[in-house]
This record gives C-alpha cells, sequence and structure tokens, in this order.
C-alpha cells in the first residue's frame, strides 16, 4: 500500500514555513491537509489565496458548501474539519448534521444553499431546475452563483487530496451520517 507523509515545518521550504508559521498563529495548527499541500511548492499558498479571496458569501454559507460537499464525496477529513469550522460560526452540532444532509429548515436561504449544493455536486455540476430556481429565489444572485461553484471547486480538490491519501485526520471526528439515523 503506498503511503503518503504529512511534511513537517522543516521537511518544507522557507516560504511554505511562513505559512505553517501563518497557520499554526491562526488556527493553533498546521492541519494535516494543508501541510500534504507542501509537497507542491506553490500549492499551499494558491489554496489558501483561494479561500481567503473576496467573496459575496458570508463565512456561514461557505460553511454550509463546504460541509455539504464533504458529505457528497464521502471526505470525512473535511466532514470533521468542517464540522469544527461550522461549530465556530454558529452552527449547533443538530444544524451541522442536517447541513451535512443536504437541508438547513432552520434558516430558508441556507436550505435553498444547502439543497442547491447538494444537487450539484451530485450531478457533476448539472443542479436540478427546481434547487436552482430556488436558489435564485433565496436571493442569491449570478455573482454568488460564481463565487458557489469556486468554493466547491475548492472543496473538491481537499476532498479528492485526502479520499486518495487518507491521511490522519487532525481534527475530532465528525460522527457519520448513517450512525446518527440508525
Amino acid at each position: 500500500m503506498t503511503r503518503f507523509n504529512i511534511p513537517t515545518r522543516d521537511e518544507v521550504s522557507e516560504n511554505n514555513q511562513a505559512l505553517f508559521d501563518k497557520l499554526q498563529g491562526m488556527v493553533g495548527m498546521v492541519p494535516n491537509l494543508f501541510a500534504y499541500y507542501t509537497h507542491s511548492e506553490n500549492a499551499l499558498g494558491e489554496i489558501l489565496a483561494l479561500q481567503n479571496r473576496k467573496t459575496t458569501l458570508s463565512n456561514k454559507e461557505k460553511e454550509v458548501i463546504n460541509l455539504v460537499t464533504s458529505q457528497v464525496n464521502g471526505c470525512r477529513y473535511c466532514q470533521s474539519a468542517h464540522t469544527a469550522l461550522g461549530k465556530m460560526n454558529g452552527f449547533s452540532d443538530d444544524q451541522i448534521l442536517e447541513i451535512r444532509g443536504g437541508s438547513a429548515s432552520f434558516d430558508s436561504k441556507l436550505d435553498a444553499l444547502a439543497q442547491f449544493t447538494k444537487s450539484w455536486v451530485e450531478h457533476r455540476g448539472r443542479a436540478s431546475e427546481a434547487t436552482t430556481e430556488a436558489l435564485f429565489n433565496a436571493g442569491y444572485t449570478q455573482e454568488s452563483l460564481v463565487d458557489i461553484v469556486i468554493v466547491v471547486a475548492d472543496k473538491m480538490i481537499s476532498n479528492f487530496i485526502h479520499n486518495l491519501t487518507q491521511f490522519e485526520i487532525d481534527f475530532p471526528v465528525a460522527p457519520e451520517l448513517e450512525e446518527i439515523h440508525a
């Protein structure tokens, strides 16, 4: 079986060491996913720039997209990381589980976003007419749609990296939805 290693600070370039230091200061750790990106010299900086770009979406909206996308793609690492981030953004445990399932009955705008994201990701870029219409009726615009696509694309990169490598999850592991509904 192929082993995928997580580079340490001492094993990365000075540029990436500076990014490690920044992450350490911001979140108190360098998540394994971000450390893994440093196997490519510029990937971590580019991913961080993409994640921190100006957008029409709030942090809560981005977390809805991240949670739904990670659930659809079966990425346990990102489900766990975004469960922690979802809590930091004010979602309860029950709300996070509902969002991961593709809905948000507690907020009509977030519900439209969750349902659209689930439909769009499940159907490989072809959302249903109903969820697309509901998204726009909830107040999202074509500008928002572009921002949604960018957040999904970023999350799919992370999902696919972890689904391939299966390196250790360094967040509290999120429960499987099947465990909750069983």
